[in-house]
C-alpha cells in the first residue's frame, strides 16, 4: 500500500482584492475570503493520479484556524482523501515558514496512526507567501529526500523507487530537465506544470470513480476530519507561532483592486435587432478597426 500525504493552504483569494491584517503586520485571516490555494490543487491532483495508477491511500494536512476545514473539504473533492488533518491552536498564530514547517513536521508523523508516509506532496509555493520555502524545511525537519519542481514521475511499487522529471536551472538556463531516481520516502513540491495523465481505459474509469467517490465524501467531510492543536502534535510553544519564527515584518501594504476594463452587456436574443450591433463590432474587432 502507497502511503501519500499532501499538504495544502487555505489561502486569500487575492482576485478579490480585499485583504485584511492585523496589527502587528500578520494576516488576518478570519476576515479575509479565501480559497484553497491553487499551487495546493495542483499538488492535490499529484496525490490523485498516486490513487488512481498506484492504488495509494491519501491523507491532507493543513495548518490554519477553523475556517481551513474548508480548503480541506475542496482537497477531499479533488482527492478522494480518506483522512483529513487539521493543525490548529492559537499558538500557532503569526508563524514564519520555519515555524509553519515544524507543525507540518509533526502533522506528517500522525498521518494514518503514524504509519510512515512514501510521499508527501505540496504545493509550488503559496500566493500570500512566494518564498517557496515551507515544502524544503518540511522535508528536512521529516529527513526525507526533497524533490523540487516536480512535472512528472512515475513509482516503481516493487523497488520502492520513484523516478521523477524537474526543472532545474543550469548554467544561466532555467528550463533544463532533469530526470532523478530516489528510494522512498520523499517530499515533493509539484511545479505548475504538472499535468496528469491516465493513459488507459481503466486508469480513466478509476479517475471517474474516485472523482464521484471525492464529492461524495466532501458532503460529510467532518467524518474524516482529525483535528490537532499543539499538545496532540507534541510541539514545543517556543518552536512554533511567532515565537519560533526568526521572520521580522517590516511592513506591510494592502492590496489594491485590480481595474476592470470590461463592460458586460446583456442581450435579448428574442429580437433579431438586437443582435446587428454585437455582430458588427465582433466584425470590427476582427479586421482591426
Amino acid at each position: 500500500m502507497l502511503n501519500v500525504g499532501v499538504i495544502i493552504k487555505l489561502e486569500p483569494d487575492f482576485s478579490e482584492g480585499n485583504v485584511s491584517y492585523n496589527s502587528d503586520g500578520t494576516l488576518n485571516r478570519a476576515e479575509t475570503k479565501n480559497i484553497l490555494g491553487p499551487h495546493s490543487a495542483i499538488a492535490c491532483n499529484a496525490a490523485f493520479y498516486c490513487k488512481v495508477k498506484y492504488g495509494a491511500r491519501i491523507s491532507i494536512g493543513t495548518m490554519g484556524p477553523p475556517i481551513a476545514e474548508s480548503a480541506l473539504k475542496q482537497a477531499q473533492v479533488l482527492t478522494d482523501a480518506e483522512e483529513l488533518n487539521l493543525y490548529s491552536d492559537r499558538l500557532f498564530a503569526g508563524a514564519d515558514t520555519l515555524a509553519t514547517a515544524e507543525v507540518l513536521k509533526n502533522g506528517v508523523e500522525k498521518m494514518f496512526g503514524a504509519d510512515k508516509m512514501d510521499i508527501v506532496f505540496s504545493g509550488h509555493r503559496a500566493s500570500d507567501g512566494e518564498t517557496g520555502q515551507t515544502g524544503p524545511q518540511t522535508a528536512w525537519k521529516l529527513g526525507y529526500t526533497f524533490l523540487g519542481n516536480v512535472m512528472d514521475f512515475d513509482i516503481d511499487l516493487d523497488r520502492k523507487v520513484i523516478v521523477a522529471k524537474r526543472l532545474i536551472s543550469l548554467q544561466g538556463m532555467d528550463t533544463i530537465i532533469e530526470e532523478i531516481e530516489c528510494p522512498l520516502p520523499v517530499f515533493i513540491t509539484i511545479d505548475p506544470s504538472y499535468k496528469s495523465a491516465f493513459s488507459t481505459v481503466s486508469q480513466r474509469l478509476g479517475a471517474n470513480k474516485y472523482s464521484k467517490q471525492g464529492r461524495k465524501k466532501s458532503e460529510n467531510y467532518a467524518q474524516f476530519l482529525k483535528t490537532y492543536d499543539s499538545q496532540k502534535l507534541d510541539l514545543d510553544p517556543k518552536l512554533v507561532g511567532l515565537p519560533g519564527s526568526p521572520t521580522i515584518v517590516y511592513r506591510v501594504e494592502r492590496i489594491p483592486r485590480a481595474k476592470t476594463n470590461r463592460k458586460t452587456a446583456i442581450i435579448d436574443p428574442s429580437n433579431p435587432d438586437n443582435l446587428t450591433p454585437v455582430v458588427t463590432k465582433i466584425i470590427e474587432i476582427a479586421r482591426g478597426k
